[in-house]
């Protein structure tokens, strides 16, 4: 009981995070024959202020908590001085050429605003550059950069993050099993950082081990049994989520602002559910929010963006990321739910309590995402 203690307390000082929010830049550029690369560098507006205030540069001059274009502008010379110290092209330990190559500008992704910077890079060659990052990483250690390099029919899609901050910028080599890994990994990272996700695989395997006899929950006697309705559940919600996922990822289906409450609501509905139980064969009510699930996804994946020379790759690699973490909650979580079945306080406390708090949480979520 004092494992389930521990993690659900572990739990509840994330409750507040927003799952689907990532401060997440974008660099893009376009190499030509010689060694010249020419595009933009896009960051959020959320992670320029606090960014600037590091340096030591005030944006918000009348401190009315609103960030304007005119403020911005104002300190034109002094952020793009900064930013160009935070990135960095060299070749053979010699530091490239970087500018700013015309007017900044005001960019969307994901409904957030961001600040657009055209960048120009000129080195001797084009052999041998490497290319390094610094930019919010002590400030913001979830912070990632989306790496976007092309030149004719070539490629390259990585992700730079604070465990990963250089790149070696070579064209010939084989990028299908770069981009296979980095999208493993981001699938993986965003399943065990997702705290909704999380709580509502939490909520489902709560009662995955009990059934309702005489309006009260007992201890499933069949270990057999509750790795059967455990897999029903599991895979119902892994197929659907796939489903929803692909789709989006690749514009078969229109991604919806009401997804991440959808997602919110049903959260709360599986906690609900073990607290008040309406529905007690919970696999096609699973499928169904697993639908939405694969929708709040496909969202994060758009943020990461794709490459476009591997993108089927990349969301086959990170949807199997998600699998492999959710798989990793399920091993530990399971067990230990099984170990705690026959226990009365179990049953009539720490279920209870334990979905209530889950709900509380998902309620939370619902307010802030209407």
């Amino acid at each position: 009981m004092r494992i389930l203690v521990i993690i659900f307390a572990l739990l509840a000082t994330a409750f507040s995070a927003q799952a689907h929010q990532l401060s997440t830049a974008y660099l893009t550029l376009e190499q030509d024959n010689n060694a010249t690369l020419s595009g933009n560098w896009q960051l959020q507006l959320s992670d320029l202020y606090p960014l600037m205030a590091d340096k030591g540069i005030v944006l918000d001059t009348n401190q009315d908590g609103n960030l304007t274009w005119r403020e911005i502008t104002n300190q034109q010379a002094a952020i793009q001085a900064q930013l160009l110290n935070q990135l960095t092209f060299e070749q053979g330990g010699r530091r490239c050429n970087m500018t700013v190559a015309g007017n900044m500008m005001l960019e969307s992704h994901a409904n957030l605003p961001y600040l657009w910077l055209p960048l120009a890079v000129n080195c001797p060659s084009a052999a041998g550059l490497s290319l390094s990052y610094q930019a919010m990483f002590d400030i913001n250690t979830g912070h990632k950069l989306i790496v976007n390099i092309s030149q004719s029919e070539q490629s390259i899609n990585r992700i730079l993050d604070t465990s990963n901050r250089s790149l070696a910028v070579n064209m010939q080599s084989s990028a299908m099993g770069e981009t296979a890994r980095e999208y493993l990994y981001q699938g993986i990272v965003h399943i065990l950082i997702g705290t909704d996700h999380i709580l509502f695989l939490l909520a489902l395997l709560l009662t995955c081990v009990l059934y309702r006899d005489k309006q009260q929950w007992k201890g499933i006697d069949s270990p057999k049994s509750i790795l059967l309705s455990t897999t029903w559940i599991i895979t119902a919600f892994t197929l659907a989520h796939s489903i929803t996922l692909t789709a989006t990822a690749l514009n078969w289906l229109p991604s919806s602002r009401w997804v991440e409450f959808i997602i919110a609501l049903s959260v709360l509905f599986a906690a609900l559910n073990n607290i008040f139980p309406l529905i007690t064969k919970l696999g096609w009510v699973t499928f169904g929010f697993g639908l939405l699930h694969g929708m709040g996804f496909a969202s994060v994946l758009g943020e990461l963006g794709l490459p476009s020379s591997h993108t089927l790759l990349a969301v086959v690699a990170f949807n199997l990321g998600v699998e492999l973490g959710q798989l990793s909650i399920l091993l530990i979580a399971l067990p230990v739910l099984m170990l705690v079945r026959h226990q009365w306080r179990y049953q009539r406390w720490f279920m209870p309590l334990g979905s209530a708090c889950i709900a509380l949480v998902a309620l939370q979520w619902s307010i802030e995402r209407f």
